[in-house]
This record gives C-alpha cells, structure tokens and sequence, in this order.
C-alpha cells in the first residue's frame, strides 16, 4: 500500500511540474509497479486492451474525418452566422454550437476548429476575441457531458459501473444529455455576466504571429479570382482526349490552362470524389472544368472553337480550391541562377510540375504576360501545382526558399464534397450506439465509423487517419487505467473510502456526494481530468457500496468534477489551447473559471441525485 501510494504521489507532482511528459511519467510509474511487484506484467498493459482506449483512437479519426471534411466547420458557421451583430446572441450561440458539436467530437477537436471561426466572426462583426475564447474553452468542455463518447470520463465511469456489475445499459449514449444540458445552461447564464466583466480587452491574436498567409489571402493578393475563367467541356467537344500540352492551347489562343479539374460520380450523387490536375500530360474528358487565364476575348474565341461552356462567373474565393492541387510563394536567393532568365526559359511546369501565376517585385505585382517575366534575385513568385510537388520545392533550397507553412496550409484544406458522407457515418454511428435493437456494442460502431471515414476517402490517407490519432493521449490513458487496479489491489481504494464513509457517511448521501465531487475537483486542479476519473471512480464506486447507495450519482459527480475544471489553462487541453490566442493569463482563468466551477458544483450536487436517485 506504501509503495503504491508513494507512486501515485510521485506520478502526481511530475504531472503538476510538466517538466517530464505526462505519457513518460505514466508509463513509468505503470513500470514501478510493476518493479514493485504490485502489478504483474499482464496488468500493468492491460489498459491498452481496455475498450475505453479503442474507442477513444478510433474516435480520433472519426473527429479526424468530420474536421477534414469540414462538416463541423460547416454546421458551426452557420449557426453562428445566425447571430448578426448582436454580441450577447453571438455568445450564447456559439455556446450551442461548441456544446452541440463537442457532443460527438473531443474536446480539443472542437476548439481547436471553432478557434479559427470565432476569431474571424469576432473580427468581422467588430468585436473583441478575447471575449469568446474562454468560453469557447469551457463550452466545448460542457458540450463534453452531452453524450457517452463526448469526454474520456465518461466512458470510464461506465465502464467502472459495467465492472462493479450494473447493466451495460445503466448509462447509455445519452443518459449523460440531461447533464449536459444544465452545464451548458448555467455555464451560459454565469459566463455572460463574467465575460464582459473579465474578458472584454484587446488581445493580439496568436494567428497574426505564425508567419504565412492563408491560401485564400495569396488567391486575393494575387487577385486570381479576377484572372480565372472557368470553362466546362461539353459533349463533342474536340479537346476530349487530348492533353493540353499536345493541344498547344497557349500558342494558338495566348491563354493558359492552369487547372484541370474532374469530379466522378460513384453510387449516386452522395459519394463522389473531386480530382484536380495541374499538369499537361492529363487527357481531357467530357465534363472536365478547365481553369484557365488569358484575355476575355481570347477566352471566348477558345471556348467557341472548342465547344466549351463558359461557367457562371463567381468569386475567386469560391471558385478556387485546394483539394489536390495548392499554392505557395518561393523567394529567389539573391545568388539563384534562375535570375536573369524568363519564365518561359525556365519551364517551371516541366521542371518542376508547377505553374507560374504570379511575380512580386518589392510592392509590385507582375501578373500579365508571365511567360516574358525575366526574374531578378529576391523577386517573389506564386506557383500552383500538386501538394507533392510544392513539397519538393521546399526540400530544394539551394535557389529558392519557400515562403510560410504551404505543407501546413494543405492539411488544413477541408474535403467540403466529402461532408455529406462524414454526416451520414457519424449518424449511422449514433444510431447504432443508441438504438438497442441494433446488437452492435458501442466500441465496434465506432471502430466501423473510423474505417469507414477512411474508406469513403474523408481522410485522405490512412497516414492521415494515423495522424489524427493524439498519441500522447492514448499513451497516458492506457498506462495509467492499470493504476486503478493497484489501488484496488492494494487497497488504497477501499482505505480512502471507508475514511470518506467514516468521516462524512453519517452526515447523509448528499455530504458525501459533495465530498467526492469536490475531491475530485481539487484533483483535477493539478492533473488531467481523464486520469483523476481513473483515479476516482473506484473510490466513488466502493464509497457508494459501503452506504448500499446507488452508484450510479456518485460516478456522475466524478465525471462532472473532472469535467467542469475552468480555474486553470491547464486542467484541461481546451483551456490551454485558447490561452496564447486570447492573449489570456492565468489569472484571468481564476477570475472567470472559479466562480464558474463553484457555481456549478452547488447545482449539480442538487441535481445529480434528482436525476439519478440514491435508491433507485
């Protein structure tokens, strides 16, 4: 008993400094037990073949699929567009619409997508971001409490509760919901007041920091959208078949073909999948969109003599995207070779599988007759072509750098096409986790959804859904579950809650409820929520069968407790991940999150035992 809570008091002093990773501190202390000779080998790795760790990987690359498709980005501007200028509707609405999509998707997940669209909103509708960012934290949090898989908690006080022997169904997909709701109602009637209060100040956004520009912001700059015609290749039309390099369509129209872009249909018009071609050795087929840039009448002389459709003009921010093919600006060295030479000399599409569609000299853009550019050293220029050959570019930098993150910039681009498939998995992926008549248990439906996301091409690669996965999180989760067994086994368990029993069991479920929540909340101050859940349901659990209690409120207060941690920036991922870009101290967390954490204790005290009796 002596060494496992020396262990267990070791672990949580390092999780509190940071100095050592917090899967490294977990995985050692999962090897001092076992060196201990508490644990044996077997148990110290049975955590990773715990169901709890196998839903939570394959619910990363589900939330890995719905973020890349953009359907929660999707769904999330909506709602918030909903608000117009008014600055309270705007707040509770992102509130819902956090809560809404954190129901299903993790935490972090969901802030770190919602970030981005509330810092452009706010900026938009001439508001402050610090004002929403905390509270986009918390919400995502809360929105946590809605359903069975949106927070790691959950899932492990149900499976402490299918353990100690209650029904798999006694906390169902949304037996949480109820919960979930009051969060978020009283986080939204406690934050409104708080925020303006404590928030309402000019903070400079991290993003303006990072270096870059966005590849909308170099579409713009570079004015393509004014540039860019769009023309669809009809029936009979005499290109089909021929590729652009062999059709010569520069030298006999004096117009560019930059982009070649196809889209199949498959089983309909749900699954279909969009294919962009930058280069000139693709034939061309009927239905294809050429992209292409010249004079207008040029444009229509090769249109009429090819039997090609002019498209319905749009901006070029929604013409453009970057599905396959991006964009990036490479700065000539001030030694290159390439200086003196033209574009035309140079041949950058046969070289290096790029297209050319602007220069930048100083404060000046050369944009008309590209080809008869000469560079000069230090000249700046745009290149368009696939993801992979823009990523080679970057590795050559004896002529040119690369300018921002384009790499980067290409995991960010959103498979928009894609978010009616994500839509459909992810509710087949309810449906089977909610409907008891379907004889699938919760972790296969997830695991089914994961391997679906990839198949259907919502992750691109499987490398993609590989990278989904927070490794550190499943590292740290695993190797610490084995922690509750030695604190059974030891009977540390038992020991800290016959003390609670002794000393607060007489005062009434409702005390020792309290005292469980609170525990649990201090707990969480100081390490990750996921592991005191791990930590406290146990002790929750053989509280409650001491006093012949039901179990079931009891578990709830550990998962609510360790949710609902809002007085640090780093109890949780989300309050972390909103800090640098608030401009936030932690002190602003202390005066904003306490107050919120107390307020929401007393009412879940109350409430959880109405919602969950102590005697069923």
């Amino acid at each position: 008993m002596t060494a496992t809570l020396i262990i267990l008091c070791l672990s949580a002093i390092l999780f509190v400094t940071g100095r050592i990773r917090s899967d490294l501190v977990a995985v050692c202390a999962a090897l001092a037990l076992v060196l201990c000779g508490i644990l044996t080998p077997e148990e110290a790795l049975s955590g990773f073949s715990n169901p709890i760790v196998i839903m939570m990987v394959a619910l990363f690359v589900v939330g890995g699929g719905i973020f890349s498709t953009g359907l929660a980005k999707m769904v999330g501007s909506r709602i918030l567009g909903l608000a117009g200028h008014s600055e309270t509707r705007l707040f509770v609405l992102l509130m819902l619409a956090t809560g809404a999509v954190g129901a299903f998707v993790s935490n972090t997940g969901t802030v770190a997508l919602m970030l981005p669209i509330v810092v452009s909103m706010a900026k938009a509708a001439g508001m402050q971001p610090s004002r929403f960012l905390m509270p986009l934290a918390f919400a995502g949090s809360m929105g946590g409490m809605l359903t069975l898989i949106g927070t790691p908690p959950n899932l492990i006080v149900r499976d402490a509760l299918i353990q100690a022997g209650y029904d798999e169904h006694a906390l169902g997909f949304f037996s949480f919901t109820p919960v979930g709701i009051l969060c978020l109602a009283v986080g939204i009637v406690v934050l409104i007041p708080l925020s303006k209060r404590f928030l309402s100040k000019t903070a400079q956004s991290e993003d303006a920091k990072r270096g870059g520009k966005s590849l909308e912001q170099l579409a713009d700059e570079y004015r393509l959208g004014e540039r860019l015609s769009a023309l669809n290749v009809t029936e009979g039309s005499p290109i089909i078949g021929k590729t652009v390099k062999a059709l010569n369509i520069h030298e006999h129209y004096g117009v560019s073909v930059i982009e070649i872009r196809r889209t199949l249909q498959q089983r309909g018009a749900l699954l279909k999948r969009v294919e962009q071609y930058a280069v000139s050795e693709v034939e061309i087929a009927e239905g294809d969109v050429l992209y292409v840039s010249g004079a207008e009448d040029n444009v229509r002389l090769f249109a009429a003599e090819c039997q090609l459709a002019v498209a319905k003009k749009q901006t070029g921010r929604k013409r453009l995207q970057f599905y396959d093919v991006g964009m990036a600006e490479i700065l000539l060295l001030p030694a290159s070779s390439l200086a003196g030479h033209t574009i035309k000399e140079l041949d950058f599409r046969k070289a290096h599988g790029v297209n050319v569609l602007g220069v930048r000299r100083h404060s000046t853009y050369l944009l008309r007759d590209i080809k008869d550019i000469r560079l000069h050293a230090s000249d700046v220029i745009l290149v368009q072509g696939p993801w992979d050959n823009i990523s080679r570019l970057a590795a050559e930098d004896s002529e040119w750098v690369v300018l921002g993150q384009p790499l980067e910039q290409a995991r960010r681009v959103t498979l928009d096409y894609k978010a009616p498939i994500a839509a459909v998995i992810m509710l087949l992926m309810v449906l089977a986790m909610t409907i008891d008549a379907i004889p699938i248990e919760p972790v296969t439906a997830i695991m089914v959804a994961a391997v679906l996301m990839v198949f259907t091409g919502c992750l691109r690669t499987v490398e993609d859904a590989y990278k989904s996965i927070n490794w550190e999180s499943i590292v740290l989760f695993g190797a610490m579950l084995p922690m509750s067994i030695a604190l059974e086994k030891t009977g540390v368990s038992e020991l800290i809650s016959n003390s609670l029993v002794s000393a607060f069991g007489h005062y009434g479920p409702y005390v020792l409820m309290a005292v469980i929540y609170f525990a649990t909340s201090l707990m969480t101050f100081f390490i990750s929520n996921t592991v005191t859940a791990v930590l406290m349901a146990p002790i929750a659990l053989s509280a409650a069968q001491a006093q012949d209690l039901n179990a079931i409120p009891f578990l709830m207060a550990v998962t609510v407790a360790a949710s609902m941690c809002f007085a640090s920036p780093f109890s949780t991922p989300p309050n972390a991940l909103v800090m640098s870009a608030g401009g936030y101290k932690p002190v602003d967390y202390v005066k904003v999150g306490l107050p919120l954490q107390i307020v929401m204790a007393v009412v879940m005290i109350i409430a959880l035992p109405i919602i969950f009796p102590f005697h069923p």
